[in-house]
C-alpha cells in the first residue's frame, strides 16, 4: 500500500487550508487515522435519536441529520475527484452547490441508523479507494472547481 503524503501548498486549493490544518501534526498514517475517524463518527451518531438529530438551532439551518448527508455528500465528491485525478482524466471537474445538494438530499427524511451506516460504509469504501492507488496516482494532478490539485491531496 501507498503512504499518502501530507499535501503541500500548491498541491490543493488554498480554500481547504482550514481543513487540512485540522489533521493532527502527528498523524503519519492517513488511512488508519480515516478508519478510526469513521469509528468514532458512527459511535458517536450510534447515541443521538432521530428527534435529537431532526432539530436545528435556527429554522434556516441543517439538521444534524442534513449535516451527516453533507457530510456523506461531499466525502463521495472528494473521493471521485481523487479518482478522477488519479485515473489521468484531463477534463476538469466542476465544483457543487451545497445548498442545492442539501435541500435535494433528502436526508431529513431517512432514519439516523441509515445515515450513520452509510456513512461507515462510504468512509470504509473509499479508504479501500485510497489503498488501491500507487505513488503516480497519488501524485497526478487534475482541475477540480477552479483549482489544481493532486489526487493524493
Amino acid at each position: 500500500m501507498t503512504k499518502f503524503p501530507r499535501p503541500r501548498a500548491g498541491q490543493y486549493d488554498p480554500y481547504f487550508q482550514v481543513y487540512l490544518d485540522k489533521v493532527p501534526a502527528d498523524v503519519i498514517d492517513i488511512m488508519k487515522h480515516l478508519k478510526r475517524q469513521g469509528l468514532v463518527m458512527m459511535n458517536l451518531l450510534k447515541n443521538l435519536d432521530d428527534e435529537r438529530a431532526e432539530r436545528r438551532y435556527a429554522p434556516d439551518k441543517w439538521s444534524v441529520k442534513e449535516v451527516i448527508g453533507h457530510l456523506i455528500d461531499t466525502e463521495r465528491l472528494f473521493a471521485f475527484r481523487c479518482l478522477w485525478v488519479a485515473r489521468g482524466e484531463v477534463k476538469a471537474q466542476p465544483g457543487m452547490d451545497e445548498r442545492l445538494w442539501g435541500r435535494n438530499s433528502n436526508a431529513h427524511l431517512r432514519p439516523l441508523t441509515d445515515l450513520w451506516r452509510e456513512q461507515h460504509v462510504c468512509r470504509t469504501d473509499h479508504v479501500y479507494l485510497f489503498r488501491s492507488l500507487d505513488a503516480e496516482g497519488i501524485a497526478r494532478s487534475g482541475e477540480c472547481n477552479g483549482a489544481r490539485l493532486t489526487a493524493g491531496a
